[in-house]
């Protein structure tokens, strides 16, 4: 059966998220891959400001994420989000995990509850931007967390979407699925066009401002 382009929202019930199905969609406003990446200033959760444009020469990920979003959760519980992570530093790729749900929302978080999340998790991106107005997030069309962007280090989009290919919130599918982002970081620092450049993201509606800001 063919998958719709249309993002569904998870249900909330008592405080908990029960994902009947995953969000999943191509943003309609998203960056187009093979064109330049969206510009981006944001500061991360230690009070450090980043920039693309200061990036230039290095390969970039952007992750976007939600604590309390059972598929977030799956790649966590699982270490697959801290795993390639790591890998991902110890290749010179800038790895940067961006917290976009509005004040509010699900899925905000501080600065220093952000550093809390990273420490007990284990995680090790390059930083944690905080971005409550979905400011990077809107940039790039992201739709759902997590939502996955390869930039190539002369600044170039040259991936968006799942960081793999089983649409669920369960971590007994990782080791069964294609991990796109992996796959895809292996080609680009290969000097190789990316096979799968843009796949289906899933997970959990993004949590944007009610109103823009």
């Amino acid at each position: 059966m063919s998958k719709l382009n249309v993002p569904r929202r998870s249900v909330m019930i008592g405080g908990a998220a029960l994902a009947l199905s995953p969000a999943a969609a191509f943003a309609s406003s998203s960056p187009d891959v093979g064109k330049p990446a969206p510009q981006f200033t944001a500061v991360d959760s230690n009070g450090k400001s980043w920039s693309l444009a200061d990036l230039k020469g290095k390969v970039v990920v952007l992750e976007t994420t939600n604590h309390d979003c059972p598929y977030v959760r799956k790649h966590y519980t699982s270490n697959n989000m801290q795993d390639q992570q790591r890998e991902a530093a110890a290749k010179g790729v800038v790895w940067l995990t961006v917290a976009s749900s509005a004040t509010g929302e699900q899925g905000h978080v501080t600065a220093t509850q952000a550093n809390d999340l990273t420490k007990s998790r284990n995680a090790a991106p390059a930083a944690v931007l905080i971005d409550p107005q979905s400011k990077v997030a809107r940039a790039y069309g992201a739709t759902v967390t997590p939502h996955m962007y390869i930039i190539d280090a002369n600044g170039i989009l040259v991936y968006k979407g799942g960081i793999d290919s089983i649409p669920s919130s369960s971590a007994a599918d990782v080791p069964k699925a294609t991990q796109y982002v992996r796959v895809a970081l292996d080609q680009v620092l290969s000097g190789k066009p990316v096979a799968e450049a843009s796949t289906r993201a899933y997970g959990c509606s993004l949590k944007y401002p009610k109103t823009s800001t």
